[in-house]
């Protein structure tokens, strides 16, 4: 076994990465950019380097800053967590170049597996059913005469990388060559490869996936599988192991899928072979491989009861794995939900700056992961997840219950976050019924998202003599930009002696910290911007978008607001801007 580890990673992953190091002994080194020099990975960590500034392509995707300071901190080995340079199998070889270990699979396998095409061509060679799609990096001549052959509703997708990053839904030949650059842009700044391909759409899915693992002495196995369903934006919001209400038989069907796959490209190290399943719960399409662990490994580790880190880490020395298939076993039910700095109430718009109150839950069977304490900053550069909560149960209900309990003892102020949201969504008929599909959120989204949670109580009100009574009272859970706000609103009519105590006090406090909008269209938040789609002197109304800007790896357009005539351009393409910052001027119809 090696004695130290490099951790090219930032934020949950990297926290969890280096107490696993701890764990078993070994020394870890944190990497971190200018915008992460304060961040809880690098004061948990036995030594921390920087790497870079602030952008993720100046820092964490520059894969010869990270080797060079793998080698001139001394360690023998790189792991790479999620997203990242994780799944890129140009950065795997450089490690090994290096003369270290990559904890990971080989870069031959990364190449083939990360290539969501190539990855394609592989599950088709092992006899796994995959949808119609085309081939990456076609021009949008090209990719319109693909379209035509795999029919419409498709998606436009990362060819590399993961996470959601990357994938559009496209109903239409009119709206492709906007999401074909759309997809590029994002995929190059998650990734470092802007190159996408086109599959077919299926209406209502599941997505169900299979964790596997492989060592060096032939042996490959999986640990059971996860329902992650339940997204937004193509991105995974909870996760659960393992997949409820499945057919024995499909089960049994996607783990022998899985193992063949790995198998049969040689995969070593934790690895997880993602399908769709259809509707029926007859069929299911092999979807992509992504070779590295996942955010969501900590429902299989609870239900397993094994470390998937320190497996990952025994795997790279060389060991075999220490256990038979036959020797897994897995025992009630986990449940995930990720807790992310963005205000749902505001179509999720990620929330940058920095955060005040954390209050995170505890108890039996409830587990955090999370990268953040309280005072640390949330930077705008990266993705939004602050880290995940969990909870097993010895049944899907009971885990339900306690990670509903979990969340609803989750406290988060200074910045916007999605608990409440979350509680909604595990806390709903749909899924308490287990009635899922990949589209299910963005279809109750009206419902999921308002800005309160309610719930009915009794309160105790002092009295003038000293004494108290109770009261109904009607709670309220507001998220807000600048975190959980808790208003608690009486339904019944106040007693006489606490009226005249309000009129002796005089009109309540208001809420402060809420500012008026800023004239004009302004970013939304700290970004970059990405493009800029006006010119002066073009006319516009209040839904043209003037401007793209990118910030936690998340697009999002800037509009007029107002019919008029734009004057100026106040930033371009490529620019970071603050919050607030005017994008143009724009001089309004009654005017002109």
């Amino acid at each position: 076994m090696f004695s130290s580890v490099l951790i090219s990673n930032r934020g949950e992953i990297a926290v969890r990465l280096i107490r696993a190091c701890r764990t078993l002994g070994l020394s870890a080194v944190a990497v971190y950019s200018d915008a992460d020099a304060q961040a809880l990975h690098v004061r948990l960590a036995d030594r921390a380097v920087r790497i870079g500034e602030g952008p993720a392509r100046s820092s964490y995707l520059d894969a010869a800053a990270i080797v060079a300071a793998a080698l001139a901190e001394g360690v023998a080995a790189v792991h790479p967590g999620y997203g990242f340079l994780s799944e890129n199998s140009a950065f795997a070889q450089d490690v090994i170049d290096a003369g270290l270990t990559f904890i990971g699979p080989d870069p031959a396998v990364i190449a083939t597996m990360a290539d969501k095409t190539a990855a394609r061509a592989a599950a088709i060679a092992a006899g796994l059913p995959v949808l119609p799609g085309s081939e990456a990096g076609l021009d949008v001549d090209a990719a319109q005469g693909a379209a035509r052959t795999i029919g419409y509703p498709l998606l436009v997708k990362a060819a590399f990388g993961g996470g959601g990053r990357g994938m559009r839904i496209v109903a239409e030949e009119a709206a492709l060559a906007a999401a074909l650059e759309s997809a590029a842009r994002e995929a190059q700044a998650s990734f470092g490869k802007p190159e996408v391909f086109l599959e077919r759409y299926v209406e209502r899915p599941r997505h169900v996936e299979v964790q596997v693992f492989g060592d060096r002495h032939g042996h490959v196995i999986h640990l059971g599988d996860r329902d992650c369903s339940m997204q937004r934006r193509h991105q995974k919001v909870i996760e659960e192991a393992p997949a409820p209400d499945l057919p024995p038989d499909l089960r049994h069907a996607l783990h022998a899928a899985a193992v063949q796959l790995a198998r049969s490209v040689g995969y070593v190290g934790a690895g997880t072979v993602e399908f769709l399943v259809d509707a029926a719960r007859e069929n299911f399409y092999f979807l992509e491989m992504n070779t590295r662990l996942q955010v969501e490994h900590g429902v299989t580790e609870l239900v397993t009861g094994l470390d998937l880190v320190e497996l990952q880490l025994l795997v790279a020395a060389g060991r075999p794995l220490p256990f038979t298939q036959a020797e897994v076993v897995l025992r009630g039910h986990a449940i995930e939900a990720r807790v992310a700095a963005e205000d749902p109430a505001a179509g999720f718009a990620p929330s940058a700056g920095r955060i005040g109150r954390l209050d995170l839950p505890a108890g039996p069977w409830v587990r955090t992961d999370f990268g953040f304490g309280p005072g640390d900053a949330v930077p705008p550069f990266y993705d939004s997840m602050l880290g995940k909560v969990l909870a097993w149960g010895s049944g899907r209900a009971e885990a339900v219950r306690r990670l509903s309990g979990a969340l609803a003892e989750t406290r988060i102020d200074g910045v916007a976050s999605n608990c409440v949201f979350l509680r909604r969504v595990v806390d709903s008929e749909a899924f308490a019924q287990v009635d899922l599909d990949v589209g299910w959120i963005e279809r109750e989204a009206g419902d999921l998202t308002s800005a309160s949670l309610t719930k009915a109580v009794d309160a105790a009100v002092p009295d003038m003599e000293g004494g108290v009574r109770a009261m109904p009272f009607r709670r309220e859970v507001l998220d807000t930009p600048q975190g959980q706000v808790v208003l608690d609103i009486f339904t019944g009519q106040a007693p006489r002696d606490v009226r005249a105590e309000r009129q002796r006090r005089g009109p309540s406090a208001t809420i402060s910290g809420v500012q008026a909008a800023k004239p004009g269209p302004v970013a939304p938040i700290d970004a970059t911007v990405v493009n800029i789609a006006v010119a002066v002197g073009d006319v516009v109304t209040g839904s043209t978008v003037l401007a793209v800007v990118e910030a936690m790896k998340m697009e999002m357009p800037v509009l007029a607001g107002i019919d008029g005539i734009v004057t100026a351009l106040h930033v371009a393409a490529g620019e970071t801007i603050k919050a607030g910052a005017l994008v143009c001027a724009i001089q309004q119809s009654a005017d002109i």
